[in-house]
């Protein structure tokens, strides 16, 4: 019988070490997510994730160096109680302190929980390593410690992005984990209760007991309370929303205006979107000499494509987007649908759900317009989509006279963005390289990018489509930069190996938010 026992101990402190493993990349992935989410510039989010939680981890080893010997079994699942409250609770604090807190505190809690989960799994190894070693000479022990930590953690690499994320979102990912952990705390109790005094065993049942039981019902009100975060988010009523693998889309509804934000980010309103449509995709396709072929990057919601449809000279239209959602919003979500006409269905248009880099990369055809509708470059992954490398592939598929638009942010609140943005197209071959911009009134002043290997006039414009903005005079004043929006010395292009753009940009929106905290 003492000998099963042994066996049984071993066996639970083997799966204790996997799940602590799993359980902890988990919360730093849930953690930097969530913060790129919020504050943007998911390579910084990353970065002082990465690195606070390691320091963190060799703070919380070399505390535990002063946990006597026998206290280790009560110590191991007081920490995971600890941990299971901390972990679970780091993404429902960072989603109600987003609204209520300044950039440069949001970014210190973050740090924070960082730092205290980072110290606390740091502190749970050494102890699981002590725990076995009355098992195994010191070469296994460490070996099966160490293995089995490092399995779990690759475990949860690839539950986090494959299976956490896009069926059950940040929030319950985090409520469940932290139940996880309360769990395994229970777990080695139930296991290594005769090591325990009887008022510990008390306390620490009633400690996961409370944990449990909150996290339980946190998970159970989840919608409503992320319902009611968002709404702080959003100044109008929400009607959809979905979190996809690739990002958080949400339509909003006041009166007959209707937006689309994607991470909360206003993607457009039905008030005046068409402003930036026709600005995007009429003024190239009137200019283009030749448009039987379009391929339009991004759009997937189909307002692009709208404006597009509208000439006969236009046979083929192929649009590209990354997220299969976005297509599917456009088709079938009734307020987006009636907005785009239903242009996702028109048998001249074809959809592909994929990254537009990879797209460019292994197309063989050529088109006479290519027009870019990605987001901003708030972050490395859409920023790359504007460097001489994409804008390059771009080139190379457009047709001898063919011409490439992009939208460009605004020149106004984000001026070196912009201009990066122009000077990143001058660097990526193209001869013809012309700036423009119109007033978006959800969005203020906007800008675009007309590139191509020869020279066009897009004035005097004048077109026989159905148009509710452009006109001749409007076209003429999109060419006219004002002193300051105009183009400001020493502005570099963005290449991948010198990511310039998400600098000028991020720089740009601090700016911005220093003035507001100030007002």
């Amino acid at each position: 019988m003492p000998s099963q026992k042994k066996l049984t101990e071993k066996a639970a402190l083997a799966i204790a070490i996997f799940i602590a493993g799993l359980c902890s990349i988990v919360y730093e992935l849930l953690i930097s997510t969530t913060s790129s989410y919020f504050l943007g510039d998911s390579i910084t989010q990353f970065s002082l994730t990465i690195g606070f939680y390691m320091a963190a981890m060799g703070l919380g080893s070399y505390l535990s160096k002063w946990c006597s010997d026998r206290h280790l079994a009560g110590s191991f699942i007081g920490v995971e109680v600890l941990l299971g409250l901390l972990g679970g609770a780091s993404v429902p604090m960072l989603y109600f302190f987003f609204t209520r807190l300044s950039p440069n505190a949001y970014q210190g809690l973050v740090v924070g929980l960082t730092i205290a989960i980072g110290a606390l799994t740091g502190f749970e190894i050494p102890l699981l390593a002590r725990i076995m070693k009355k098992y195994y000479p010191l070469r296994e022990n460490l070996a099966n410690v160490m293995s089995l930590d490092y399995f779990g953690a690759l475990i949860a690499t690839l539950l986090f992005p494959f299976v956490l994320l896009p069926f059950m979102g940040l929030f319950s990912s985090a409520l469940l984990f932290g139940l996880i952990n309360v769990a395994l705390g229970v777990f080695i109790l139930w296991y290594f209760v005769g090591h325990l005094q009887q008022q510990l065993k008390r306390w620490l049942l009633a400690a996961s007991a409370f944990v449990a039981v909150a996290f339980a019902a946190l998970m159970y009100q989840a919608q409503p309370l992320l319902n009611e975060w968002d709404s702080r988010a959003y100044p109008h009523r929400i009607v959809y929303s979905e979190q996809t693998p690739y990002q958080q889309l949400t339509v909003t509804k006041n009166r007959s205006d209707y937006r689309l934000y994607i991470n909360r980010v206003i993607q457009f309103s039905s008030t005046d979107e068409y402003r930036y449509h026709e600005a995007l995709g009429i003024v190239p396709l009137e200019s283009a000499p030749y448009a039987e072929k379009v391929l339009i990057l991004g759009g997937g919601e189909g307002l692009l494509a709208r404006e597009v449809l509208k000439s006969p000279r236009v046979k083929e239209i192929t649009i590209v987007d990354l997220d299969p959602a976005v297509f599917r919003l456009g088709r079938e979500q009734p307020y987006v649908r009636e907005l785009n006409r239903g242009a996702l269905d028109d048998e001249r248009v074809t959809t592909i759900a994929q990254d537009a880099s990879r797209f460019l990369s292994e197309t063989e055809n050529y088109y006479d317009l290519i027009l870019v509708d990605l987001p901003d470059p708030s972050n490395e992954a859409v920023a790359r989509l504007y460097s001489t490398w994409f804008f390059g592939m771009a080139r190379e598929r457009l047709t001898a006279n063919g011409l490439l638009a992009t939208q460009a942010t605004s020149p106004f609140h984000t001026r070196d963005a912009f201009w990066c943005i122009v000077s990143t197209l001058e660097a990526s071959g193209f001869s013809y390289v012309l700036p423009y911009h119109t007033y978006v009134p959800s969005f203020g002043d906007w800008g675009f990018v007309l590139a191509g290997r020869q020279a066009v006039a897009i004035t005097p414009f004048r077109t026989n489509l159905p148009v509710r903005y452009l006109d001749a005079d409007v076209v003429e004043a999109m060419l006219h930069f004002p002193e300051d929006s105009s183009r400001p010395p020493g502005i570099v292009a963005n290449r991948l190996d010198q990511p310039a753009l998400l600098d000028y940009y991020l720089a740009d929106w601090e700016k911005w938010s220093r003035e507001a905290l100030v007002q």
